[in-house]
């Protein structure tokens, strides 16, 4: 299947996000901390005039934390709320064809619980994730 992907680089993995899922890419600025949040909220940021969640790409995926911040951000829309997926860069924006994932392949942490497929990049085998599986479900106060 062919489609729009863009092109980014999570924990120093490349990956391809589905251009349906991209509603802008942004440089996040300060990032404020909700208390009581769970870890794979970084925060809330403003961000043209609205307030977007800050997903922190490498707890969501339980991966072990660099220490940096990344500065780049991919929003996307989410049950009518905007999420801002840190990204630590972003390379290009162009037309794949999806494999399925071969059941013989392996993935580490949370990587497994987000991956959607496999597209050949420049000869390079590269994860196509869902940026929606990074979001946490609500939790219900009461």
């Amino acid at each position: 299947m062919n489609g729009l992907y863009l092109i980014a680089a999570i924990a120093e993995r490349l990956v391809a996000i589905d251009s349906d899922q991209v509603d802008s890419v942004v440089d996040i600025g300060e990032i404020v901390p909700v208390p009581c949040a769970p870890p794979e909220v970084r925060g809330l940021a403003a961000l043209r005039s609205r307030v977007v969640t800050v997903i922190d790409t490498v707890a969501a995926l339980g991966l072990n934390p660099s220490g940096s911040v990344p500065g780049r951000a991919v929003i996307t829309l989410v049950d009518g709320h905007y999420y801002a997926v840190l990204v630590d860069a972003l390379d290009d924006v162009a037309t794949f064809v999806c494999e399925p994932l071969d059941s013989g392949i392996t993935l580490e942490g949370g990587w497994s619980r987000v991956a959607s497929a496999i597209i050949d990049h420049d000869g390079e085998s590269v994860l196509a994730i869902d940026l929606h599986r990074l979001i946490p479900a609500p939790v219900a106060i009461g």
